[in-house]
């Protein structure tokens, strides 16, 4: 089964997406499930078309595929704004709250490794929260 990757960025009023690698499917949504959502209802459309017109479907799209969904720190820290402290973050990741302001308005752009810091964090916290019972 193929992944394909879909990056999602900041817009000036929701997000946008596309698929890295395969032209011609974008999409927008105000949150992130609205997202997938829209995605998956692009790629049916834009497969559709394709049919109608004659068109080749992309070799991504035959066949099964997985939708992976990849955002950059900034509209990461944009979409769980109302979530998400920055003392909270600041707890779970050891990054200063300083910092993840300056990464939140897109003043500055976190290295690698402080990327890497963000995503194992909130991985940890969610399979943390998936593992509880109420």
């Amino acid at each position: 089964m193929k992944n394909l990757t879909v990056i999602i960025e900041t817009a000036e009023k929701n997000y946008s997406a596309f698929i890295e690698g395969v032209d011609g499917i974008t999409t927008t949504g105000s949150t992130i499930d609205e997202i997938k959502q829209n995605m998956s209802e692009a790629i049916d459309l834009f497969k559709n078309e394709c049919k109608e017109l004659g068109c080749e479907i992309p070799e991504e799209l035959k066949d099964n595929y997985d939708l992976t969904f990849k955002t950059d720190v900034k509209s990461l820290l944009d979409v769980y704004s109302g979530i998400f402290s920055k003392a909270g973050l600041e707890r779970i990741t050891g990054i200063n709250q300083k910092q993840l302001w300056h990464y939140a308005s897109g003043s500055s752009k976190p290295r690698p490794e402080q990327i890497r810091k963000i995503e194992r964090a909130l991985h940890k916290l969610g399979k943390e929260l998936i593992s509880l019972n109420l």
